[in-house]
């Protein structure tokens, strides 16, 4: 039985990708927002709640060269904040109420709705950084 192109015999280097077919870019930020491996789709992205996996588990893929820095949290405020100034504005505008109702709805829905976004707009910024670095 011959090894398929997705299952290398051995561990390439991290920027050997001769063994793998060339992954489009929606392709690698969708593993990327599942929190798998860009190059794979296998192996897990990180061994923690934000922290990366020093490689793949799958492919080998060493993940230390792609950093993401702030961008996810700049994405994930963007995001949160489109959808919570919208539905604040909206409930003021048509309910009014206090000042401590609009508080007691809108911070943990701040809160909860960035810490479950963070981690999968993370991945994508990651599978985006990968497969951006794949070409040279």
């Amino acid at each position: 039985m011959t090894p398929s192109i997705a299952e290398p015999t051995a561990t390439p280097a991290a920027g050997d990708w001769s063994q793998f077919p060339p992954v489009p870019l929606w392709t690698a930020l969708k593993r990327g927002f599942t929190r798998r491996c860009p190059r794979c789709g296998q192996g897990s992205l990180f061994k923690g709640y934000l922290t990366m996996a020093d490689q793949c588990s799958h492919c080998g893929l060493a993940f230390e060269p792609y950093r993401s820095d702030d961008v996810p949290a700049y994405f994930t405020i963007l995001i949160v904040g489109h959808i919570v100034v919208p539905g604040l504005l909206a409930l003021e505008k048509t309910v009014h109420p206090e000042y401590w109702v609009q508080m007691a709805i809108w911070m943990p829905v701040t809160l909860f709705g960035t810490l479950a976004l963070l981690p999968f707009i993370k991945g994508a910024v990651i599978g985006t950084i990968w497969r951006s670095k794949q070409d040279k």
